[in-house]
């Protein structure tokens, strides 16, 4: 009957109160709070003077050439994915294809090269590489096999 008893005291003991929790995740969010001030001014700065204009510049040249840049553009642009719809909105009506839109869109919140160093302090150096390879990979594949797949139907 003791043992029952010193066992229940330790259970209790050792849970993690709301209170511990909220000053842990407080403490976690304060230690990262000047890397996302970064990332997000960086991003800020990216989408102030790479204009759309100069994106549409880059298209054009193959489908697949599209989806490559349109990749890399999303990834070094990342940001919201509502404010991705409205550059990609943009591109269109500047005649940029829809395989580089796809890529974009999907880079732009899948991505972020520019948040590597965030992610990596937070995650780990390994999982961010393999995340950001794994989304790579699977960002040119799904976005060129979305407009493959869009042609059929339409």
């Amino acid at each position: 009957m003791n043992n029952k008893k010193n066992n229940q005291q330790n259970q209790q003991q050792s849970k993690p109160t709301i209170k511990k929790a909220f000053i842990n995740s407080t403490k976690s969010f304060i230690s990262t709070l000047p890397m996302i001030i970064a990332v997000t001014g960086l991003v800020g700065l990216l989408q102030i003077y790479i204009t759309p204009m100069m994106l549409s510049n880059l298209f054009g040249y193959s489908d697949i050439s599209d989806t490559l840049v349109g990749t890399f553009i999303g990834a070094i642009s990342s940001g919201n994915g509502a404010i991705s719809y409205v550059i990609a909105q943009g591109l269109q009506e500047q005649g940029v294809s829809i395989y580089a839109l796809g890529a974009f869109v999907l880079a732009w919140v899948t991505l972020g090269f520019v948040q590597l160093p965030a992610e990596a302090s937070v995650f780990g150096v390994r999982f961010t590489i393999i995340r950001n390879i794994l989304a790579l990979i699977s960002t040119m594949l799904i976005s060129y096999f979305t407009v493959i797949t869009i042609g059929l139907f339409i």
